[in-house]
């Protein structure tokens, strides 16, 4: 009898032990996922460590840790190799990238896939009221501002106007927005090249000192055949009265950051991320993360794709009764 009790006593210790010990074993065997932003400070973290905060928090079975990156480029190579899960990337270097066209870099990096748009960034071609520049065709040997060297507006300016076959014929400046906003009202460059969410506060402080004028880049560049040669860039108007002394409808374009991934992630956990996000509390809670994230919807999901989207994605997207290109299916 004794040693039944005994044998007993030892098996709801063991039970005890076992209980115990669930908990840290089910922790273990959650999934962790590496999510890829941008610099400090900057749009793409704000979103990366948002989505990863509250995927970590809402689905049960993966933690998602936000990284620190350089950026787009960045992302899409290292979601290539598998170093990062998701990434947030521009469409332009996520196609280029799949095709081995990026800057001085021939390789090709076919297994990144996008997940969703997230926003866009819009070009901004500005000049003054009385300059005499009534479209694109007119800055052939005016001096225009372009964004610093090295960035990602002058990178599309540069794509941008060697389309039109302009590049070469302008007085390119390679200087930052807020220098470029003093610099036309001071009449030291006849335009400034702005490719960045609206409203931009360099063309808002550019606009409260002189009468301005913002062309339109999308006619100019679907005449041109920009849009063929680098087709993930959108149309996209910019309403009237976002500036000041701008009364009407703007037509540009605009280059979509888009949320990717690696295409070795399972599918049900890019199915689960995009289900928990693209809900109203997900999308709600997205914009005040950054207000930014208003261009976040369901409908307008797959803006600006030009590449093949996850398998757990394109699933999630059917779903939602949304149609994939032939692109977007990888066909």
């Amino acid at each position: 009898m004794k040693t039944a009790k005994r044998f007993l006593s030892l098996v709801s210790a063991l039970a005890l032990v076992a209980a115990f010990t669930l908990p840290s074993t089910a922790l273990a065997e959650k999934t962790r996922l590496g999510f890829g932003g941008g610099p400090e400070g900057g749009t793409f973290q704000y979103f990366s460590n948002g989505i990863a905060s509250r995927l970590s928090k809402m689905l049960p079975d993966v933690e998602v840790s936000n990284m620190a990156s350089a950026g787009s480029v960045e992302n899409v190579r290292r979601a290539n190799s598998g170093e990062i899960d998701f990434g947030i990337a521009y469409s332009g270097d996520t196609y280029l990238a799949r095709n081995g066209r990026l800057t001085n870099d021939t390789t090709k990096y076919p297994n990144v896939m996008a997940m969703a748009f997230l926003y866009g960034a819009p070009a901004h071609l500005v000049v003054l009221e009385g300059s005499g520049i009534k479209e694109v065709a007119d800055l052939e040997g005016k001096r225009i501002a372009v964004g610093g060297a090295g960035s990602g507006a002058a990178a599309a300016a540069q794509r941008y106007f060697s389309a039109l076959g302009l590049w070469d014929k302008m007085n390119v400046e390679f200087i930052g927005y807020s220098k470029a906003a003093a610099a036309i009202g001071d009449g030291l460059i006849d335009a400034m090249w702005v490719f960045a969410g609206f409203p931009n506060s360099s063309i808002i402080q550019a606009a409260a000192s002189n009468k301005i004028k913002i062309l339109d880049t999308f006619s100019a560049g679907e005449k041109g055949g920009a849009f063929e040669q680098y087709p993930f860039y959108a149309a996209l108007t910019i309403p009237a009265g976002t500036y000041s002394g701008v009364d009407y409808d703007v037509k540009s374009f605009q280059d979509s950051a888009l949320w990717v991934a690696s295409k070795d992630v399972a599918p049900e956990h890019v199915y689960n991320a995009l289900a928990n996000i693209y809900t109203k509390d997900g999308l709600s809670y997205m914009v005040k993360v950054k207000s930014t994230a208003k261009s976040m919807s369901i409908e307008g999901a797959l803006t600006g794709i030009v590449t093949p989207v996850h398998p757990g994605a394109q699933k999630f997207w059917k779903e939602q009764g949304l149609t994939l290109t032939e692109a977007q299916m990888g066909n």
